[in-house]
């Protein structure tokens, strides 16, 4: 029982996409068109990089890469935004989420070895935001953005131009941030070094850029559903346990979700007016509310504007704490290790979050 409960704190999203999904189906009953929903490449994608990175966190990849960036700076302001900017380059490389489950453990060590728990909101926050933003850049980095890439069939040159402003943009106002808000004080790293399994990394990175070939439509997905589950059942059965399945059962019930409302008459007409007054603002409004996945999904039913599109739903991804399910995975780390200062947290990942997000959005509108 205790684990049923645990199971349903950890997945709200999970759950409220499936409740969406089945209340829509009383007005779109099920039939042959529910199909025609599903993205397989996008779910084949997203399935083959989680798997890899499992195996990769197993052999504690990650984990040493960081030390070894942590270990070069000997002062806390620099610390903090190593662990910021190792996020944000995690979450290009390995998904938003993923980075995050990666590098909040890494924070927490080093704060909580170095004495510097004082900063632990202000790292867990940035590394949230960092997490968000930084991967926009990358069709992999975000969900929303290989379901967005795959489903308008992007030119990666087109995508990376599109993302690249914003993406700036939030890289400096990240650094402003983190070295005016964070003291400069000397900091010792205590803790022996994990010796790295060069074999098995090469390996998993061999799979690693196999997966990548596959969101860039090089190799077929086809390929890497029989290719990496494969290798994983012999060298790393436990990462395919381990996968975010919850998350890959989101997206199959936000696609009956979005696919449902796109064939309400009603529903059709209001957003398809909304969306003609702006993408940008109403796909940025519409995460605050169902968070940035499912927006991306359901709004891509009613416009074809995909690059507005793809900047709301990202720059969408910081306000409130349901914007985002990077935001939601922050929120229960720093609960678990600081459970008597929850309303603290909110308080200050409100003012941060709100602020990048006025900021991004009132300069995306400029441009726009």
């Amino acid at each position: 029982m205790t684990k049923v409960i645990d199971f349903i704190k950890k997945n709200v999203v999970m759950e409220i996409a499936l409740l969406a999904a089945v209340v829509t189906m009383f007005f779109v009953p099920p039939d042959s068109q529910y199909i025609e929903y599903f993205d397989f490449k996008t779910l084949s994608c997203l399935f083959c990089v989680l798997a890899v990175v499992c195996a990769l966190k197993h052999i504690r990849f990650f984990y040493i890469l960081a030390r070894k960036i942590v270990e070069s700076f000997g002062n806390i302001k620099y610390c903090v935004l190593s662990l910021v900017y190792i996020t944000f380059i995690g979450s290009m490389l390995i998904a938003n989420d993923m980075a995050l489950l990666t590098f909040l453990p890494l924070g927490y060590f080093i704060l909580e070895a170095t004495k510097q728990q004082k900063y632990m909101a202000f790292t867990f926050i940035m590394q949230n935001i960092a997490a968000n933003l930084g991967g926009m850049l990358t069709p992999f980095g975000n969900p929303q953005n290989l379901y967005l890439y795959t489903k308008f069939n992007i030119p990666n040159g087109e995508f990376i131009s599109i993302m690249l402003p914003p993406f700036i943009v939030a890289v400096i106002i990240i650094t402003v941030c983190c070295l005016v808000f964070v003291k400069s004080e000397k900091l010792e790293i205590e803790g022996s070094p994990v010796k790295l399994d060069v074999k098995r990394t090469g390996l998993y990175l061999a799979l690693f850029m196999l997966a990548i070939a596959i969101v860039f439509r090089s190799v077929p997905y086809i390929a890497g559903l029989i290719i990496i589950p494969s290798v994983l059942l012999i060298f790393d059965r436990k990462a395919l346990k381990e996968v975010d399945y919850p998350l890959l059962l989101t997206f199959v019930f936000f696609f009956i979700f979005a696919g449902n409302m796109a064939r309400i008459d009603v529903v059709r007409e209001l957003f398809s007016f909304l969306l003609n007054k702006s993408v940008l603002l109403f796909s940025v409004i519409s995460c605050q509310f169902i968070s940035n996945v499912p927006s991306a999904i359901l709004l891509s039913q009613f416009t074809e504007n995909y690059p507005e599109l793809l900047i709301g739903v990202n720059i969408g991804g910081v306000g409130t704490l349901i914007s985002s399910l990077a935001s939601l995975i922050t929120f229960r780390e720093y609960h678990r290790h600081n459970p008597n200062k929850t309303l603290y947290y909110i308080g200050m990942f409100s003012l941060f979050n709100f602020g990048f997000l006025i900021l991004l959005s009132g300069i995306e509108m400029a441009i726009v």
